[in-house]
Parts: C-alpha cells; structure tokens; sequence
C-alpha cells in the first residue's frame, strides 16, 4: 500500500506540481543572449520535447520500482527517479523562462511510460534494467542531436541539455553494472519508433 501511494504522489506531483531540483540549474547567465523571437519558439519546442522526456523518466522508475521485489533496485530506480527531478525542474524552468508551456498531453505521456515500466518490470529485473540502459542511451543520443539543433546563442538551453546528457549516460553506465540483460534489436528499434512519435508531437503540443 505504501508503494501504491508513493507511485501516485509521484504522479501528482510530477503532473501538477512545480518541480524542485536539488542543484542548481546548470545555466550561464554571463552568457545569456536575447533570442529572436524564431529562435526562441525553436528552443521552446525542443525543450518542451526534453520536459516530456523528463515526465516519462519519473513514471518509468517509478513504474520499476513498484514492480521489483529487490530492495537494493527498488532503492536504485528510486534515486535516478529524484536525480531525473532535477532535469524536470530544470527545463521547466526553462520553458517558462522561454515563454512557453510543456506538453498538455503531458498526463497521456506520464500514463503510457508508466505501463512501460510495468511490463518492463514485470519481465524480470534484469530485463528491467536493460530496458533502462537502452532508453538512458538513446536518450543520450536524442540530447546530443538537440546540441546541433539547438539556436547558437541559446547558451542556457544548451547547458542544461549538456549536463542532462552526462547524467542519462551515467544512469545508463549504472543500471548495466546493475546486471541488466542487453535487449534484442527489434526492441531497440520499436522503443525508437515510439519516442520518435512522441518527440514529433510534443514539439508542437
């Protein structure tokens, strides 16, 4: 019972609270440019995309921990769930910052991610971390194509998807040392498919 309640309060808070991170966010203020008004719906699609990748970590790990018996990756998914409270907060604030809004279909994310870590936990935890290790590296790659895309002058946008990119790798290089099974490639490919969808629209929406 108090999983299952755990498992809701991180819903609610993730889709209707302000998020707070427990770091500063990564920002260069000695840097900061005024954006033009095309750049700045550029970076606020963009980061809107990164804010719901953001919603989809906390239901993921939330989803894994509530499903493994193992105390020790409970605790895991557990802290990667807080330090991914931080990216949220982040580029929350950075769209807010930016002018704009995160995805309104933000709850249809949180809900579709949660049920994939339920199944992915329900394969087993082996199974389960491999599912992490493949969404964290191809989150990786997702962040390292927003560096190009990115306006130039957008430096504070560009620091925090930096300083998200090395901690997704790391939370990936972590649940591999964990055990994790490597997935077979059809896998690999249908989670591309899927994020890919999911990127297009929440750019827009």
């Amino acid at each position: 019972m108090d999983s299952l309640l755990n498992a809701a309060d991180t819903a609610l808070r993730t889709l209707f609270a302000t998020p707070r991170a427990s770091q500063s966010c990564p920002t260069l203020p000695d840097a900061a440019t005024q954006l033009s008004d095309p750049d700045k719906r550029k970076a606020a699609g963009l980061m809107r995309v990164n804010h719901v990748g953001e919603v989809c970590a906390q239901a993921l790990y939330t989803a894994q921990a509530l499903t493994t018996p193992n105390k020790a990756l409970r605790d895991h998914f557990t802290k990667a769930c807080i330090e991914e409270t931080d990216h949220l907060a982040w580029t929350a604030q950075r769209l807010e910052a930016l002018g704009s809004r995160p995805s309104i279909l933000n709850p249809l994310w949180y809900a579709g991610a949660f049920g994939l870590g339920m199944l992915a936990g329900r394969m087993g935890d082996a199974w389960s971390l491999g599912f992490v290790v493949e969404t964290e590296r191809q989150v990786g790659a997702h962040l390292q194509s927003h560096l190009t895309l990115l306006p130039e002058g957008d430096h504070e946008s560009r620091a925090i998807v930096a300083q998200m990119r090395s901690d997704e790798l790391r939370h990936a290089d972590d649940a591999a040392a964990a055990g994790a099974t490597e997935l077979p490639q059809p896998v690999k490919e249908l989670m591309r498919a899927a994020a890919k969808v999911m990127t297009t629209v929440a750019e827009r929406i």
